[in-house]
Parts: C-alpha cells; structure tokens; sequence
C-alpha cells in the first residue's frame, strides 16, 4: 500500500497469479470492458504469437472515495515456467492476490505447482499468503468435471478463502472475485493502518465507490460468503496443503504426474481456452 499523505493518495496493488492460460489475462479484459470509461485507465497488455502474456499486464482504476483519490493498480503474472524471475518481480508490494486456477481436470498438478510457486515468490519478498488477502478463482467452470466440483464445495466447506467459480471468456465470476477481494483489502489494511478512524475512509463507503466504476455490479453482500474464524487460508491449508489440486505424488484424472506439461498442454487432447 502507498499513501501520499500531502496529496491523500491511496495506492493498492492487486495481482492475479496462476498458471499459464489459466485466465488471467482474461480476468483483466472483462473487468476493462465493465469499468466505466471514463475511470479506467489503459490495460497494457504484451501477448506472445502463442496468446500468452510475456511480461504481465496491469490495468489501473482511479476513483475518489471520501477525500481521498484511490488508485487500484491490477497485474498479472506471466504463466510460463521461463519467467518466474518476472512473477517474482510483479509480487513486490502486493496488497492482495487472486489466484486463478484452472478448472479442467488435467491441470490439477499444475494449479498446484504454482500455488506453491507462489507461495516461495511471497517468501522471497519478504510477504506471505498467511498475511495478505486473497481469494481463489477456478475458471472456466464449464471445463470441469465431477472431481473439480467437488473440490471446490470442499474450499467452500474449509472457509479459509472466498471461492469463485468463473467462466471469464463470458465475464461470468470476473466482478464477482475482484469486489470480493477488493473487499478483503481494504479490511486488511483499515486494521493495519487505521484508515477509518485516522482519514475517515469508511468500509462500506470505499466498497460502495468501488461498485460505482463497473457497470450493473453486483451488491457486496450477495457475492461474500461467511468469512471463518481461521481468517485467510495458508501454504499449509490453503490449495496445496489439502491436496485438492494435485499434491505431490498424486496423478491426474486421465494420466500421470508427468502429463502436466509446464507449457500448458492437455492431456487428451482436450478442449483448451485462454479464459
């Protein structure tokens, strides 16, 4: 977080972290085209000729909540296994993360893989998953199967982290997780630093304001699910520590641990989209 206090300028960074083709990308489109014009900024994007992001992409979203002018700053990370030295780079002050995970059964073993890649990025940033906001996104819903779904009602069950299931080609889920998440931190950092009571940003205001930039968004509290008493989800219990998405040692549906190519393939030969 960064706040300028001559200028009462607040500066939240969001990233979308998760493997390669899993939508990210994707995510930052559709929440573009349901941004009011006249508050969105430009939505960078650098694609490879295989449609995948080679550095990241960031979409910035002014708007004024109070007395003070907010600037939430969104990126993604590229999926590739090349560029993890540039995930490492875009986690840098990290106020919050949505973790995209890919619903199609073959990729169990990879939203694993970089759930703890992302884990060790936070680490060597001297951050954590345990401390930051977070919410998980399976995409593409409509390529899941009955072990997915059940994965995902068992997230739901253990409360740790708000759970979305999305198809974002279609913009279904996107607003959804992002004013969940968004949500979740400005909680995190009113308790750390006090906003309320020491510049008079108020949650439901900030929440409120935050609504107004898309168009025909939904209301805060039918998208929120109740929030646990462990708070946020962690390494250990979180997405890798259940084993839900394909812990070590465990083999996909249809295949081995080895069919889950680090450059996005499917085993099977199965239907595949960027969002």
């Amino acid at each position: 977080m960064q706040f300028n206090t001559a200028q009462r300028e607040l500066t939240l960074k969001i990233v979308y972290y998760g493997p390669g083709l899993s939508g990210k990308t994707t995510n930052l489109r559709a929440l573009y085209q349901r941004i009011v014009p006249t508050l969105r900024g430009h939505l960078m994007t650098l694609d490879t000729a295989d449609d995948r992001t080679l550095f990241f992409d960031t979409l910035p979203l002014v708007f004024r909540s109070g007395n003070l002018k907010v600037k939430l700053k969104l990126f993604t990370v590229p999926g590739q296994v090349m560029h993890n030295s540039t995930r490492r780079i875009v986690l840098q002050g990290a106020d919050a993360i949505a973790f995209v995970a890919d619903s199609q059964p073959a990729k169990r073993q990879e939203n694993y893989k970089y759930w703890m890649n992302m884990v060790e990025n936070l680490k060597m940033n001297g951050l954590s998953i345990e401390a930051l906001p977070h919410v998980v996104q399976w995409n593409k819903k409509d390529l899941g199967d009955g072990a997915t779904a059940d994965a995902v009602a068992k997230m739901r069950s253990e409360n740790k982290q708000p759970v979305f299931e999305a198809i974002a080609v279609r913009g279904e889920g996107v607003v959804e997780t992002f004013l969940a998440l968004v949500d979740l931190t400005f909680e995190q950092i009113d308790r750390t630093y006090l906003l309320s009571s020491k510049v008079g940003l108020d949650r439901n205001l900030f929440i409120e304001e935050v609504r107004r930039c898309l168009v025909d968004p939904p209301r805060i509290q039918d998208i929120l699910p109740p929030r646990g008493s462990g708070g946020q989800g962690s390494a250990g219990g979180g997405l890798g520590g259940s084993g839900i998405l394909g812990g070590p040692g465990e083999t996909m549906p249809g295949g081995s641990g080895a069919a889950a190519a680090a450059d996005g393939t499917m085993a099977g030969g199965a239907v595949q989209h960027r969002g």
